[in-house]
């Protein structure tokens, strides 16, 4: 992007809220479907401010402009903005203000802020509204400055979609709408709109590539007892699928219809939505005369417990992503003190060696190979031109994953990539430490994810150490990396952890400029034991398959139990890849794999 393209598209998005009489604007990362990462057509918060993380919200006024976005990103948000004509907001830090009081003393009394209602999570928009209703400041919600001034704008996707097979899926789509229509008799509701991406594929046994990374496709979907919809552009279906589709029950309209069949529910109908998960303008066309009930969507807890087909697709996908990692890894050791190393050959290295393996379709999100400082940077992204030369010394961190068609794959290794200092190897270890409590945990059934997380913090903050993002996320079944409704992490979530849940396990440690340590594995909550008087409890399987590195363990950090379990992990991933390796190979994971 040439630098001085920033500032002439914030005078083109002025010059459109001149002509609207508005005082400011908001620009939001989502997308129709309140996407984490939405197809390129929404990515105008992306455009408009030059800020490429996935998270982050800018506010564009007459005089200033603003970006609000987290810890994760604070490093890469203070290079891209740089000279753009938008000022950091750093999230969550004391001296940082508020990002709707910041624009009510931009706009004061009597103003107007517009927001793309489309683009804009209901519940967002209405707590914004009741706090500048308070100031007399209006809400435009109507209005799309990017269709005007966004002038090679990338149209909505048209790529074609495809249904999962049931022998995948493990559930037919037929199955889960009636599982879908129980839940909503529990609440008395007669529907539910689907919005968000990954609950529609999911319900729909669904698949697409309109989203890098995520195998999804643009649809809305209504469940109801009477009809279940899919609402997706007819040029992504073949008839094929239409037909498939129609044996199970779903008729299929426009993906534009959505809005004018929610216009026409049956007045007195009840209608379940969930807040957070609904674009605003979707939320207000919904008619007055419905009854509507905002809880957690029903869906999403469906698709986080995975059945024993998809948690056997996970496995299967384990074992060729650790296939794949360990031909990386061999070239790794082989090709950094050659020289022949930099953070984006790291990235297509990994490609290489996981497009060998049967059923991958694609990274599961972009790989993340930080190098000494850059490590540091918790969501980096090396470009060709800035992009580090790995030398023989220090710590190189490598986050990356792909999207097996039986499953998800997300693992971060933190290697030695050659020599370490005490503090690298004592923050190593203290980091090794947290993932081990956590991956070895034993808890009573309705534990949280928050109960969990200082398990692999205890360690840290034992040091004055500690992390700033959340150490566990949802993983999807061939579908998203990132998933509610469970997480592990310090905030509150009311969701508790139940068995078939797939979490990550990603404790980590950042030295600013220095370098930065995570060791991430995907665990799945299944049952452990049976009391009579105390109930029931649950623990984990770690099921990535892929070595730790041991060599820049402080051994006398660990405690026995510790080194048990470490290396009892190693014995499981040598014993289920090495019928899968060549003979050279195996004898390297078996060197990698010994008992420490």
């Amino acid at each position: 992007m040439k630098t001085n393209e920033i500032p002439e598209r914030l005078s083109a998005l002025r010059k459109f809220m001149e002509e609207k009489q508005l005082d400011a604007f908001i620009i939001p990362s989502t997308d129709a479907h309140v996407s984490e990462y939405p197809p390129k057509h929404w990515e105008s918060r992306k455009w408009i401010s030059g800020f490429t993380g996935s998270a982050g919200t800018a506010v564009v006024t007459k005089e200033l402009a603003g970006v609000w976005t987290d810890s994760r990103y604070f490093l890469q948000a203070a290079d891209e903005l740089a000279d753009t004509g938008f000022e950091l907001f750093k999230m969550g830090q004391a001296d940082t203000p508020d990002m709707t009081e910041w624009i009510v003393a931009q706009v004061g009394q009597d103003g107007t802020v517009g927001i793309d209602g489309l683009v804009y999570a209901a519940s967002d928009a209405l707590a914004l509204l009741n706090k500048l209703q308070t100031k007399n400041i209006q809400l435009e919600s109507s209005f799309d400055p990017f269709s005007e001034i966004y002038k090679d704008r990338p149209e909505i996707p048209k790529n074609e979609a495809f249904i999962l097979p049931e022998e995948i899926a493990g559930e037919s789509v037929k199955s889960k709408i009636n599982r879908i229509n129980s839940e909503l008799k529990k609440v008395d509701a007669n529907g539910i709109i689907i919005v968000t991406l990954d609950a529609v594929a999911w319900t729909f046994n669904l698949r697409g590539n309109d989203v890098d990374y995520n195998p999804v496709t643009v649809a809305y979907g209504y469940v109801s007892e009477n009809e279940t919809i899919l609402f997706i552009d007819p040029e992504k279906m073949t008839d094929e699928a239409a037909n498939a589709y129609a044996e199970q029950g779903v008729t299929l309209q426009d993906y534009q219809d959505i809005f004018d069949y929610v216009a026409n529910l049956p007045e007195n109908s009840t209608v379940c939505i969930t807040g957070s998960k609904i674009n605003y303008k979707l939320r207000q066309t919904i008619p007055s005369s419905c009854r509507v009930v905002d809880l957690p969507s029903p869906v999403d807890l469906m698709k986080s417990v995975k059945n024993e087909t998809e948690l056997n697709g996970f496995r299967n996908a384990m074992i060729k992503d650790g296939v794949a990692l360990v031909k990386f890894y061999m070239w790794l050791e082989q090709a950094v003190p050659a020289g022949e190393v930099n953070e984006v050959t790291v990235a297509e290295k990994l490609l290489e060696y996981r497009s060998q393996q049967d059923l991958f379709v694609g990274e599961s999100f972009g790989t993340i190979a930080g190098y000494g400082p850059n490590g540091a940077v918790i969501h980096y992204h090396a470009y060709p031109e800035t992009c580090l030369q790995v030398e023989p010394m220090g710590l190189l961190l490598i986050d990356s994953g792909g999207q097996y068609k039986n499953g998800t794959t997300d693992i971060t290794r933190t290697v030695a990539v050659g020599e370490l200092t005490k503090q690298m190897k004592a923050d190593y270890t203290r980091v090794l430490k947290g993932h081990i409590a956590l991956a070895s945990a034993i808890f009573p059934e309705g534990t949280r994810g928050s109960q969990l997380d200082i398990l692999a913090r205890k360690s840290l903050w034992e040091n004055g150490l500690t992390y700033w993002h959340g150490t566990g996320h949802g993983i999807g079944h061939f579908l998203n990396v990132h998933e509610g409704p469970q997480n592990i992490r310090l905030e509150e979530n009311p969701t508790k952890l139940q068995p078939g849940m797939v979490t990550s396990n990603e404790p980590g440690l950042y030295r600013a400029n220095q370098y930065g340590i995570r060791i991430e594995n995907l665990i799945v909550t299944q049952e452990y034991q049976k009391t009579e008087e105390f109930g029931t409890f649950y623990n984990f399987e770690t099921i990535t398959l892929c070595p730790i590195d041991t060599t820049p363990i402080a051994k006398k950090l660990l405690t026995k139990r510790e080194i048990k379990w470490l290396n009892k992990y190693h014995k499981m991933v040598y014993s289920k890849l090495k019928n899968h390796l060549s003979k050279e190979e195996k004898a390297w994971l078996k060197s990698k794999t010994k008992s420490i």
